[in-house]
């Protein structure tokens, strides 16, 4: 089963949605027969690589409401992710351009097709981002995290502003337009089925269950008139006839 995820660093409910997600994508059955891949997304492509306020200063500006009301959605948000064993420090985030992320991200992606690579630096990106206060624009940053997820550091450091890398960002953010995605996360499983949001476990967990048992249909035993007690006639199997 194939499952495509678009995604943004910057974006609180894609750590809690990605967290609730792989959390149920562990204790499904069939995890190791489904392929997981992260695409980017950029909710804003002009924000600055360095912003000097705070964050609640840059929402504010941005969605056109008082500091107060970012920080009582802060406070929402902020619950939701420690419900998920999650620590977000709005007051000492770092507000930066999410662009060269996504780079090394891509690079993380190429140098291991597995997607393992990619997603512990995924998971440490969102963690200095809404966590320790770290810049996810800055080179040194980027590259220390990207060594420590597994990556060759002259590769990270190269991705940061590579043009083939940005290509391949842009690529995945055309590809969300055509599909009509707005905001994020949203997963799209099979090609066929789209989940919006950071939506609750049981959710993916029943997501999860559906798409698979449409790809992997059972087959029924017949069920005739009259013979409703009939188990079967006799057959051989794995054990003999």
């Amino acid at each position: 089963m194939k499952i495509d995820i678009w995604s943004d660093i910057a974006c609180p409910w894609c750590y809690i949605g990605l967290t609730r997600f792989e959390r149920a994508l562990a204790e499904f059955p069939q995890r190791d027969e489904v392929k997981v891949t992260v695409h980017s997304f950029q909710l804003d492509p002009s924000l600055p690589d360095s912003y000097p306020g705070t964050e609640a200063e840059y929402l504010s500006g941005r969605k056109g409401i008082s500091v107060p009301e970012v920080e009582a959605m802060f406070e929402h948000v902020a619950a939701a992710a420690a419900s998920e064993g999650l620590t977000m420090r709005f007051d000492t985030l770092a507000v930066a351009n999410s662009r060269r992320a996504h780079r090394v991200l891509r690079a993380a992606a190429a140098a291991d097709p597995s997607g393992a690579t990619q997603r512990r630096l995924e998971d440490s990106l969102f963690r200095a981002h809404f966590t320790d206060g770290e810049s996810i624009a800055d080179p040194d940053v980027l590259v220390r995290l990207a060594t420590t997820a597994g990556m060759n550091a002259a590769e990270a450091a190269a991705a940061v502003d590579d043009e083939t890398r940005d290509a391949e960002v842009a690529a995945d953010i055309t590809r969300a337009a055509q599909l009509g995605i707005s905001g994020v996360p949203f997963f799209v499983l099979d090609e066929r089925y789209g989940i919006s949001g950071a939506q609750p476990r049981e959710v993916f967990d029943q997501a999860l269950t559906r798409v698979w048992d449409e790809l992997h249909p059972r087959i029924e035993p017949l069920k005739v008139p009259g013979l409703e007690g009939f188990s079967g006639g006799p057959a051989c199997g794995p054990d003999g006839c």
